[in-house]
């Protein structure tokens, strides 16, 4: 990227405003009016300022064009350093935009001065269906936090792995020194390997896990599917809910990987094999969906951080049925996929599969030392 627009030469139509003024031929009786050459000067003249002051308008735009694309580009970068406490260096709490402490580099890539790519700090492992993506979008809200916008499944799938922590450093965002870089893969909750490879990485990471009840995370994780089945045209060949979380005999198919999934004390004591419990933080995925400011504020204490995110960045969307993010420019809520509706169960089906759950929520409870409000019928 040029540091200035250079206007691209097109093939030149001349219009008589552009052709050099030529006096006019002299009269049979060789007399011309010095009003007349006045008048013809004063229109060369201004149609002259005329072209110069649209030049100068349309430079005007592509500036202000340019200088919107930085802002809304760059503009968590800036955020920060504007954000900043008194308490931090000088070198970070400088606006640098204003210095123009950018680094340009190849593909068209630009960064601030100060920033690097940095291995995550703090790493949201699940559960799926249970609020992950909310919850990094709600926590980018901070200024010192930068996410890693995808999910990088560095951990559990083992072609990524195999590409070595190198590979996985560049999947993350530019930070500078002061801030939290956090990435999320639900898929890590579930899978053996992952907590001794992060530890392996990070002895000291800090891990997120989100928990909502247990039945209605398995009816979320069906609905998702089904809505998949739906876009591909195969949604007459899927079972109803029913059909798939029941046996013949009447009992809850634990094949089920969406079952499997919520059976969370078998997948946390793996976790809690490798890393101390006070480096989990465990969030309550019902009150993050009712009320997600007291959940971020743990959050921001757990991490160290500042308390910035309130009532004036989250609103709820009572149409959407779901809170949405907003800051001093813009509102943004997530997409139309978060946030579905679950579709309608036989009451008989929902009881069973929260009795079922019933004795494996009290393993977690007793395990985290902790209790959520979730049925027992």
């Amino acid at each position: 990227m040029t540091a200035s627009a250079r206007p691209v030469k097109a093939d030149i139509q001349y219009s008589p405003l552009h052709q050099p003024y030529v006096p006019a031929a002299a009269s049979t009786n060789n007399s011309t009016s010095a009003t007349g050459i006045l008048g013809l000067w004063s229109k060369f003249c201004c149609s002259t300022m005329k072209t110069r002051m649209a030049t100068a308008s349309v430079i005007m735009v592509v500036l202000v064009c340019i200088f919107i694309a930085f802002s809304l580009v760059y503009s968590k970068p800036v955020n920060a350093t504007l954000c900043a406490q008194p308490s931090q260096p000088a070198s970070i709490t400088r606006a640098p935009l204003q210095n123009m402490d950018l680094l340009f580099e190849s593909k068209g890539r630009i960064r601030f001065k100060g920033t690097k790519r940095h291995l995550p700090q703090c790493i949201i492992i699940g559960v799926r269906k249970c609020g992950t993506r909310a919850l990094l979008v709600f926590l980018n809200l901070h200024s010192h936090i930068q996410v890693a916008q995808e999910e990088v499944h560095f951990f559990d799938k083992d072609d990524n792995y195999d590409m070595g922590l190198e590979w996985y450093r560049k999947k993350m965002p530019y930070s500078f020194p002061n801030q939290v870089t956090v990435e999320k893969s639900p898929a890590y909750f579930i899978t053996p390997e992952v907590p001794g490879r992060i530890y392996h990485m990070n002895s000291s990471a800090k891990l997120i896990v989100i928990f909502r009840d247990p039945t209605t995370r398995v009816i979320s994780d069906y609905a998702q599917i089904l809505d998949n089945k739906k876009a591909k045209g195969k949604a007459e060949d899927w079972p109803k809910f029913e059909d798939i979380v029941m046996n013949d005999d009447g009992s809850i198919n634990t094949e089920y990987k969406a079952v499997r999934i919520s059976i969370y004390h078998r997948h946390l004591r793996r976790w809690l094999e490798v890393f101390d419990l006070n480096q989990i933080h465990i969030v309550d995925g019902d009150k993050l969906i009712t009320d997600p400011v007291s959940e971020i504020s743990k959050i921001e204490t757990f991490l160290g951080l500042d308390h910035q995110i309130s009532e004036e960045n989250l609103f709820f969307d009572r149409r959407k049925g779901f809170y949405c993010m907003r800051n001093k420019t813009e509102e943004k809520c997530l997409n139309e996929t978060k946030g579905r509706k679950h579709p309608d169960i036989d009451d008989g089906v929902l009881k069973k599969l929260q009795n079922f759950f019933v004795p494996h929520n009290r393993k977690l409870f007793k395990m985290i030392g902790r209790k959520f409000d979730w049925p027992e019928p």
